[in-house]
């Protein structure tokens, strides 16, 4: 793992993964920057890869920090706890409604303090919320819900699967695009 600074008070971190098949380039609000190289690429090419990208790399920057924190952003351990068991109570009942839409099972359910997404759904059925749905308006935390339940019957996101969440919200590209700003 190296680091070098790109000026502009850009520092990135180059790192190596024998598991990665390409170049990639990962920004966190926190004005972070990490490239990750395949094994083979030597870090010389990762370096003029970043030469490259750096009007890109400049521009998220600053959209990251004129924007406002996002709601998702990983909340406080106090209020992970507070939040939490009611999180879950919602959260199943709310499962247990549009199961019997979907005809589906599941085999568990967790609340976490995500910081990247709302909800998941494992190959194995099981199925990882934010405990911060609890505080989202009802439609966007059935939304999310929705969307992984059928994830259970389709494990990607092809038509198919989008059909099966146009069931409940036939305007899923508009809440798509309103979450994308929390």
């Amino acid at each position: 793992m190296r680091t070098i600074d790109l000026g502009n008070n850009i520092t990135v971190v180059i790192k190596k993964s024998t598991r990665s098949r390409r170049m990639r380039i990962v920004l966190y609000s926190s004005a972070k920057v990490v490239l990750t190289l395949p094994f083979f690429v030597s870090y010389a090419r990762g370096v003029s890869f970043l030469e490259e990208k750096r009007s890109w790399i400049e521009e998220k920057i600053q959209n990251y920090s004129s924007k406002q924190k996002s709601f998702l952003l990983r909340g406080s351990d106090e209020e992970y706890h507070i939040c939490k068991n009611e999180a879950k109570k919602l959260i199943e009942n709310r499962l247990k409604y549009y199961q019997k839409i979907y005809q589906v099972s599941f085999r568990k359910v967790s609340i976490r303090n995500q910081s990247a997404r709302w909800g998941s759904c494992s190959s194995k059925g099981n199925l990882s919320f934010s405990y911060k749905l609890f505080l989202l308006p009802p439609r966007f935390c059935d939304y999310v819900i929705v969307h992984e339940l059928c994830h259970l019957k389709e494990m990607n996101h092809s038509q198919n699967f989008w059909s099966l969440v146009a069931i409940t919200f036939p305007d899923y590209k508009k809440l798509r695009r309103e979450m994308r700003v929390l």
